[in-house]
């Protein structure tokens, strides 16, 4: 379910280590207005105790061989990762390409954020296979008239890479996408599937502090996961619910289909 309230005060009521996975998608720390709701830019030292307060608080509810995810803009990172650091495991920071972003007369147009891979323990999930990415094959080298490390079938030519650490294969939701709402800041249920399929398994619970307009709830459900969310906002929690009911029956996830991710505008990508 999703939950309306503010995770300040519904986290404590929740029971310790019941969270396989959270997925969490705080306020960045960017004075932004939220359906008439304003976040106001703090202090380097004021947000780092806002972080703080949540980050801990959610870490209780994570079991001991749990993940956690936070995303993050380029600036909030440097808060996020330290405290991170301090609490759990950090295991990696993806940073992945939003494709869009406005446009800086006196500064590098912001097109990146950074998502913070961290674990409780030393003994967590992460399910490579599910999570490899079928890439074009541009040059393909052959040995005695066979493909090398690639693939050739009938979707052409290809070979399943290793995921990195840098996701140029992602969109975000645009007014013809079945999964775009109005929230301002709303994530691709294709990034969330990554995180869900590599650090989850069918049945586990994946939890999200800021639920928004639900896409990690959604994209739990079309996996296969149980999920508990967390929002502030009735009309987003509406939306959230909406997205819920939508996906009793349609589960696809645009830019992965047939447990393959695509790369972006690949030819043969499916819906």
């Amino acid at each position: 379910m999703i939950v309306l309230g503010d995770t300040f005060e519904v986290m404590p009521l929740l029971p310790e280590g019941f969270a396989d996975l959270i997925i969490a998608d705080p306020p960045y720390n960017l004075t932004k207005a939220f359906n008439g709701r304003v976040f106001s830019k703090k202090s380097m030292r004021e947000y780092e105790e806002y972080t703080g307060r949540w980050l801990v608080e959610a870490l209780r509810l994570l079991k001991p061989e749990g993940t956690i995810y936070v995303c993050c803009d380029w600036e909030s990172s440097l808060v996020i990762g330290n405290l991170l650091s301090e609490l759990a495991v950090v295991r990696n920071r993806i940073t992945w390409q939003r494709e869009k972003g406005r446009g800086a007369s006196a500064n590098w147009k912001n097109s990146m954020e950074d998502i913070w891979f961290a674990t409780k323990s030393e003994n967590y999930t992460f399910n490579l296979e599910a999570v490899k990415q079928r890439r074009k094959v541009i040059a393909p080298y052959r040995i005695n008239g066979q493909p090398k490390d690639w693939i050739e079938d009938k979707n052409g030519s290809y070979r399943l890479t290793c995921p990195s650490n840098f996701w140029d294969d992602i969109t975000v939701p645009f007014w013809s996408m079945p999964e775009n709402t109005a929230h301002p800041t709303q994530k691709p249920e294709k990034l969330l599937a990554k995180l869900i399929l590599a650090s989850s398994n069918v049945g586990d619970t994946v939890f999200d502090p800021f639920s928004g307009s639900g896409s990690t709830c959604v994209t739990a459900k079309k996996l296969g996961r149980h999920f508990l969310g967390i929002e502030i906002d009735p009309q987003y929690c509406v939306w959230a619910q909406e997205r819920l009911e939508l996906a009793e029956k349609d589960k696809s996830i645009q830019g992965c289909s047939d447990g393959i991710f695509y790369e972006r505008n690949f030819r043969n990508t499916k819906k």
